[in-house]
């Protein structure tokens, strides 16, 4: 599998797109604001630029990737507005892998701009954006060239998927079943893909540079817990049932496997530590439901099913990864039994996402 030509959230603004189903996104972005908004307040305070340059990175496409701008731009505004100085001109780099629907965004960005303008008036700052396509782990933007990095659930995903998973079979991603050399391979490819990922950002921003990444993660010191691959596990129960039934070769599940690494706070602690570039602000940990709709009040009953929900958001994500493999002829049916699958589990026991988000600042 190649990651970078096939790994892309699904694209434009219909049923199954990200744009539609990343609700559980969204709210991650919304609970990790207080970390954001310092860390931006911190930057500004510290030299009061002119200009500032803000890369959000794995941007995907549909509201989320506006939200988490304005939202930045927002504290800048309220913050400069304060002490009565001029605002600073932004540049916004968009960056995500080439498959990613960069056109849904700029069709939508005159009205995002606009709707920005009227929020925060005539005296904010013009601002300016970029497409980036290309991968995160390598260089993307000139030397000293951004003040803050931006990442949200989208360092999880590696450059590839490791070598020497023959022995997983059975399972699509790090499982309980999985053998030792298979959760060693897994952790050998995030260490040298964030470790590049900071080699490469601390080139690219400028002394006292911040940034706010935040992966799905686990709390647990074991990188097969259930609070980390559980959600995969349940897929591929789905996908070894239909190859029991002779839908799916045995072999072609068994030559499958997640390019994903979920950390614990004290792996992604570690590699900052090692790498050397970045002091580290804030370390913390969250959770969130799988279903993010369970706690709303004001939502009809079709939304308030979980199991529809979960499949639907893991549908606009993983369903790049499974069509380039298996075909399209599968989707639709694997995606209906992963549904019941996950109702059924979620009506028995607590289902959550763990978050791990650091607050760094360039050394």
């Amino acid at each position: 599998m190649e990651v970078v030509q096939v790994l892309h959230m699904n694209g434009g603004v219909g049923e199954t797109s990200y744009a539609n189903n990343s609700f559980v996104q969204q709210k991650v972005i919304t609970m990790t604001k207080p970390i954001t908004e310092d860390a931006i307040t911190k930057l500004y305070c510290s030299t009061y630029p002119e200009e500032i340059a803000i890369a959000d990175l794995g941007c995907s496409s549909g509201p989320n990737t506006f939200f988490v701008v304005s939202e930045l731009i927002k504290v800048v505004d309220s913050v400069r507005q304060k002490i009565c100085q001029k605002s600073p001109e932004y540049q916004v780099f968009l960056n995500d892998l080439p498959g990613n629907d960069f056109n849904t965004i700029f069709r939508s960005l005159s009205i995002f701009q606009n709707k920005l303008r009227e929020q925060l008036g005539p005296g904010i700052g013009p601002c300016f954006f970029t497409g980036v396509p290309g991968s995160f782990y390598g260089r993307l933007f000139r030397k000293n060239s951004l003040h803050f990095v931006h990442s949200s659930y989208s360092l999880q995903w590696l450059s590839q998927v490791p070598q020497g998973l023959e022995s997983n079979k059975g399972n699509i991603y790090m499982a309980s079943t999985s053998p030792p050399n298979v959760l060693k391979a897994y952790y050998e490819q995030f260490q040298q893909d964030f470790s590049l990922f900071l080699k490469c950002r601390s080139e690219e921003l400028v002394d006292g540079g911040r940034m706010v990444l935040t992966f799905l993660g686990r709390r647990s010191d074991d990188p097969s817990s259930k609070e980390c691959c559980y959600i995969w596990e349940l897929l591929a129960m789905a996908l070894n049932d239909m190859v029991l039934e002779g839908v799916i070769e045995e072999e072609k599940l068994n030559s499958f496997n997640i390019p994903q690494y979920t950390p614990s706070p004290a792996e992604v602690k570690y590699e900052v530590e090692k790498e050397g570039s970045f002091s580290i602000d804030r370390l913390e940990v969250t959770e969130v439901n799988w279903n993010a709709y369970q706690n709303e009040t004001d939502l009809s009953d079709a939304l308030k099913d979980g199991g529809y929900n979960v499949a639907k958001c893991m549908r606009a994500v993983a369903e790049p990864l499974l069509f380039s493999h298996f075909g399209e002829a599968i989707i639709d049916e694997v995606f209906r039994r992963y549904r019941e699958i996950v109702a059924d589990r979620m009506s028995k026991e607590k289902t959550e996402f763990v978050n791990v988000i650091i607050s760094l600042k360039k050394a």
